[in-house]
């Protein structure tokens, strides 16, 4: 991101919004020291290495594992050998079809399931991937490789590296924020990557002013008397790194303090929902059943794109589907559907889109054989996920599995492919984006990792 002065002005002008949040704090005071930040912070915003398509992320994670031939990957043929036997000489187990109708939608004729209506008015933005596959079929394995690109260790997550790599547009708010810590506590760490890039749990399922992050607001010491602490402690945390000349864990938590100082004021304004008309909430489907939770978090990922955060994770789980597929597949999609129906709809009409990259998916994908009767086991060897916005093809089919959709079998993109275009998006060259630890040089994307120019608009 560059240095330019456009984020920094308008950080200015948010922080003058929200510093009625601190009471006795004065206005001066703050306005000096978030200018200080804008230089000193490690937050601040950095140009990427080449131009930028996106400037922010939301990546909307599916936890257990959607099942691609019932939503984005239709497979005419399965529908054809439904109830024959997988494997040769009546052996193995039975091809299950999908129980949902598939059509073809927009001027692009993307292939989309009756369970997604309004996503399916968005065919035209959707940037299929058909060809993931990734290395494991074990979900907490997946997920981490998917989140931090490694299954065998704890590695920081690809919203710690993107914040790392830019920086963000707001550093009086996280620049990397995780709704009701989708995918655990690992995924969305910064392991060695210094503290200050780590995603920020919220909780979004109270809403309102209430929907906030754990112990945001100090019960015992106004924001003047907080001030004062803060100040005396930094002069202790100075003193010991001048003893110790370099501690970047000690540098880490100094910011994360003053981080959570200033966020005070900043989180609360931009997790209020009063201002929103009802006609945008009713969008969302927020205070309807089903579509609450996840419609909450759609609305508040746009508020922090507004706000200039860089990374947003959302999450809905129970994707897990070994039996009963089709109520329980339909129930997923119900929640999702109107909620990213709405927000890609709140994101043109704001002029948002065009820089802003939606990444929707889960760690694997199930397969075509019926588990259970009515079920999908695990399949790590195709699977879906998409794409939208920020620079993307809409519109676009990347790659293919097999007639069944066993296997990627064209195009095949790897978790490690994925976090590449991911991050030439955003401007990152991932074989530049390094961080030296315990004598060598680690990136996202290990090393691997093929960036897929094609899917580029």
């Amino acid at each position: 991101m560059s240095q330019g002065s456009g984020p920094l002005n308008s950080r200015r002008q948010f922080l003058k919004r929200t510093s009625c949040g601190f009471g006795l704090l004065a206005l001066a005071d703050l306005a000096n020291r978030a200018a200080a930040a804008e230089t000193t912070s490690p937050l601040a915003p950095r140009a990427p290495h080449f131009r930028a398509r996106a400037r922010h992320v939301i990546f909307m994670y599916m936890g257990g594992g959607p099942s691609h031939v019932d939503t984005f990957d239709y497979k005419p043929r399965l529908q054809a050998d439904d109830g024959k036997f997988q494997g040769a000489k009546n052996q193995g187990q039975k091809f299950l079809k999908s129980p949902f109708k598939f059509e073809q939608h927009g001027q692009s004729g993307l292939w989309m399931p009756e369970i997604f209506p309004r996503l399916a008015k968005h065919a035209d933005d959707l940037c299929l991937l058909n060809s993931m596959h990734t290395d494991v079929a074990v979900h907490g394995s997946a997920t981490t490789q998917l989140h931090t690109g490694n299954f065998r260790f704890p590695r920081p997550s690809m919203g710690a590296w993107t914040v790392y790599g830019l920086g963000t547009e707001n550093t009086d708010l996280p620049g990397f924020i995780s709704f009701n810590g989708a995918g655990g506590t690992t995924n969305y760490a910064s392991s060695f990557l210094p503290a200050s890039f780590q995603g920020t749990r919220i909780d979004s399922s109270a809403g309102g002013r209430n929907g906030n992050v754990a112990n945001i607001q100090n019960p015992r010491l106004a924001a003047d008397l907080q001030r004062k602490q803060l100040d005396l402690l930094g002069k202790f945390h100075e003193q010991q790194l001048a003893h110790d000349q370099v501690n970047p864990e000690l540098e880490g938590l100094i910011e994360s303090y003053e981080l959570a100082f200033r966020m005070q004021g900043a989180v609360p304004l931009v997790m209020d929902l009063a201002s929103e008309t009802q006609a945008t909430l009713d969008a969302y489907g927020i205070g309807e059943t089903g579509t609450d939770n996840f419609g909450r978090q759609c609305l508040l990922a746009r508020k922090f794109v507004e706000a200039g955060v860089r990374f947003i994770e959302l999450g809905k789980g129970d994707w897990d589907q070994h039996n009963n597929l089709k109520a329980k597949l339909k129930a997923n999609a119900h929640a999702i559907d109107r909620p990213i129906a709405a927000l890609l709809n709140d994101l043109k009409q704001r002029g948002l889109l065009q820089d802003t990259l939606l990444v929707w998916g889960g760690e694997f994908g199930r397969t075509p054989a019926a588990q259970n009767g009515d079920g999908r086991n695990h399949n790590n060897q195709g699977f879906s996920m998409w794409m939208a916005g920020g620079g993307t093809k809409g519109g676009y089919v990347h790659g293919s599995t097999d007639e069944h959709g066993l296997r990627a079998v064209e195009k095949k993109m790897h978790i490690n492919d994925l976090h590449a275009t991911m991050l030439y998006l955003l401007g990152l060259d991932h074989e530049k984006l390094n961080y030296r630890y315990s004598g060598r040089d680690f990136r996202l994307t290990d090393l691997a990792g093929v960036v897929a120019k094609d899917v580029v608009a």
